[in-house]
C-alpha cells in the first residue's frame, strides 16, 4: 500500500505518507506543560506517524493568539523544547514546529493586520502594521525558525492559510494597503514569499519548510484559482519543501471539518494544486481512515496525507493500520467537542472517544491489577462500553448488560442524524474491541435488583440519561414526544412541527426532519452543490 511507502524530498526521507497535522492542545502556551506535551507527541511518534506538526507558535509577541499564547521568539523557550524533540526522535519520528502569526484573529487589544479591518469572529479591531514593522515581522519569522532548529525540530510549517496574518496580506479582502505590501497580487504575496526566503536563508538547505496554503478561501473576495496556483509556484521558488493544503478561512460559514463533510471531500482541490508544483503536496480535511487515505494517494491527488484529530483519537493509528488491524483503530468521529470546543473555551484539548488524549502518563487506566475481579457493567452506551474496555485492560473478567437489542445508547440516536453517521463507527469499534479482548456482552437483559448481579465482585452502573420531562400544559398529549422516542420509533410528523429547545439535540432533530433523505456526508459532489462550492470560481464560491 502506498500509504506505508517512504517519501524523499531534499535530504529528508519520511518513513510513510502520514502527517499528524497541526492542532492546538492548550499545552503549548506555558513551559510547565511541556512534559505533558512531550509525552503527547512521543506517543504519536511511537505509533509510527511519518511526520508530526505541532500546534501554532507565534514568531513574536503581537502575533500570539492570546496574551499568554506560546511564542518561539526567545531562545530559552527553544532550549526547553529540546526534551520534546529528543523524545520524538528517540521513537523514530520527525517533527516540525508550526509558526503562526494570528494577525487580526488574535484575542488581545494589540492585534495587528495589513489593514485596520476587524474580524467578525474576534472582539478587537487590529492596528495596521506600518512598513517598518512588516519588515521586522519577516525577521521575527526567520529568527523563530532558527530557534526551532536550535530546539531540534526537523523543520517548520509556516501558517499561511485559514485567515491568519500571512493569508490576510495575500487577500484583497483584508489587504487594502497602497504600499509595496498591498494593491496588486504581486505586492500582496510579497510578505509571505519574503518570509519563506528569509527562513530558508536562516535555516539552511536541509531544514524542512512546509507552507500551509489556502486552496479554497470559501469567503467573499478571496483568491482566484489562478492566483493560488501562481502563489504556489512562487513558494516553490522561494524555498518551500512541502505545500500543505488549507481549506477555508475561520470566519467562513461553510463546514470544512465537521462530521457532515464527506471523507476526503477536498482531495480533488488538492490535486489541482499538486499539478502546479514539483515539490510534495499534503492533502487535508476529513481524512480519518486508511481507505480514504489510500484512495487519495493511489489517484495521485497528493503525496502525503494529513490527519490531526484521528491521531488524537488513536495514537497508534498508523501502527494498527500497517499491521492490518484497522478494526482496532479508535475512529475520530469529527465531533469537535473536546478538541476545538475545549480550545475555544481555554481548556486543555481532549477527545470524546479517547478522554486520555493530552493526559498521557497522568492517568493510570491500563495498569494491570494484582488480583482480577469479576465485574458487571450495567448499560451499553459509550460510557459503559469504555468502562468495560478499561477494566479488561486491567485484567478483570467483565460482563456488559444492555436492556436493548443492541449497544450504543445515545450514540445510536446520534448516528441517525444526517451528517453524524461516523458515530456508528465508534459503536462498532467498541463492540469489536470488547469481543476481541474477551469481554462478555448480554443484550436484551434488564437489571432490576442487586440480586440479579450477586455473582459479581463489583458492579459499574452506566445506565445513561433520560430526557427531562417537559413541565408544560399538554406535555402528555399523544402528539408530544421526547426526542429519544421520536428518533427510536422513526415517527413521522403529519403536520407542522414545533421543536422545544434550541440546544444541540434540538438542532439535530431539526436536521433529521429536514434532511433525512439526503446523503451529503457520503457524496462530495452533492456536498459541494448543497453549499455552493465551486473550485473554478474566485474564493471557491
Amino acid at each position: 500500500m502506498k500509504s506505508f511507502t517512504p517519501l524523499s524530498f531534499g535530504s529528508t526521507t519520511l518513513k510513510n505518507r502520514f502527517v499528524m497535522g497541526s492542532m492546538h492542545t492548550g499545552l503549548e502556551d506555558k513551559l510547565k506543560h511541556l512534559p505533558a506535551l512531550t509525552r503527547y507527541f512521543a506517543e504519536r511518534a511511537k505509533g509510527d506517524v511519518g511526520l508530526i506538526i505541532t500546534g501554532g507558535y507565534s514568531p513574536n509577541f503581537l502575533g500570539r493568539l492570546t496574551p499568554w499564547g506560546g511564542s518561539f521568539q526567545f531562545k530559552h523557550f527553544a532550549r526547553a523544547h529540546q526534551q520534546l524533540t529528543s523524545a520524538v526522535h528517540a521513537e523514530g519520528g520527525k517533527i516540525c514546529l508550526q509558526l503562526l502569526h494570528a494577525g487580526r484573529y488574535a484575542y488581545h487589544p494589540l492585534s495587528v493586520a495589513p489593514s485596520r479591518i476587524k474580524s467578525p469572529i474576534t472582539p478587537f479591531t487590529p492596528f495596521a502594521l506600518p512598513g517598518f514593522m512588516v519588515k521586522s515581522t519577516i525577521k521575527d519569522f526567520a529568527s523563530a525558525a532558527a530557534n526551532a532548529k536550535f530546539a531540534g525540530y526537523d523543520g517548520v510549517e509556516i501558517m499561511g492559510s485559514e485567515g491568519y496574518l500571512l493569508h490576510q496580506f495575500l487577500s484583497s479582502r483584508t489587504n487594502k494597503r497602497s504600499d509595496q505590501w498591498g494593491g496588486s497580487f504581486e505586492n500582496r504575496m510579497r510578505f509571505p514569499l519574503e518570509i519563506v526566503r528569509r527562513v530558508r536563508e536562516k535555516t539552511g538547505p536541509d531544514f524542512i519548510i512546509i507552507f500551509r496554503i489556502s486552496v479554497l478561501d470559501l469567503v467573499q473576495d478571496g483568491s482566484s484559482p489562478e492566483e493560488i496556483f501562481r502563489f504556489a509556484r512562487e513558494l516553490e521558488k522561494a524555498g518551500a519543501s512541502l505545500l500543505n493544503s488549507g481549506i477555508g478561512w475561520h470566519e467562513a460559514r461553510i463546514p470544512t471539518i465537521g462530521s457532515m463533510v464527506p471523507r476526503g471531500a477536498f482531495a480533488e482541490v488538492t490535486a489541482r494544486l499538486k499539478a502546479q508544483v514539483k515539490i510534495p503536496v499534503i492533502a487535508t480535511n476529513r481524512i480519518n481512515d486508511l481507505v480514504t487515505a489510500e484512495k487519495i494517494l493511489d489517484a495521485g491527488q497528493a503525496d502525503l496525507i494529513s490527519m490531526a484529530r484521528p491521531f488524537l483519537a488513536d495514537a497508534d493509528f498508523v501502527k494498527k493500520a500497517k499491521a492490518n488491524r484497522t478494526l482496532e483503530i479508535n475512529p475520530c468521529i469529527a465531533c469537535n467537542q473536546a478538541c476545538l470546543d475545549h480550545i475555544f473555551n481555554n481548556k486543555r484539548a481532549s477527545c470524546l472517544v479517547n478522554p486520555s488524549a493530552c493526559e498521557e502518563g497522568e492517568w493510570k487506566l491500563d495498569t494491570r491489577v494484582a488480583t482480577a475481579q469479576k465485574i458487571a457493567v450495567v448499560g451499553g452506551g459509550p460510557a459503559g462500553m469504555n468502562a468495560v474496555l478499561v477494566l479488561l485492560r486491567q485484567g478483570h473478567s467483565v460482563t456488559l448488560f444492555e436492556k436493548a437489542a443492541h449497544l450504543g445508547g445515545q450514540f445510536t440516536l446520534a448516528a441517525l442524524i444526517p451528517g453524524k453517521l461516523e458515530y456508528q463507527r465508534s459503536i462498532e469499534h467498541w463492540e469489536n474491541e470488547i469481543t476481541r479482548m474477551g469481554g462478555k456482552i448480554v443484550l436484551n437483559r434488564s437489571i432490576s435488583s442487586a440480586s440479579d448481579l450477586k455473582e459479581f465482585d463489583r458492579v459499574v452502573i452506566s445506565s445513561g440519561v433520560r430526557p427531562r420531562k417537559l413541565d408544560l400544559p399538554g406535555a402528555d398529549l399523544p402528539h408530544v414526544h421526547a426526542y429519544d422516542r421520536f428518533l427510536r420509533q422513526n415517527l413521522k410528523p403529519t403536520a407542522s412541527t414545533i421543536i422545544i429547545g434550541a440546544g444541540g439535540i434540538g438542532v439535530d432533530v431539526a436536521t433529521y426532519l429536514l434532511h433525512s433523505k439526503q446523503n451529503l456526508e457520503q457524496d462530495p459532489k452533492e456536498f459541494f452543490k448543497h453549499w455552493g462550492i465551486d473550485p473554478d470560481q474566485r474564493s471557491g464560491l
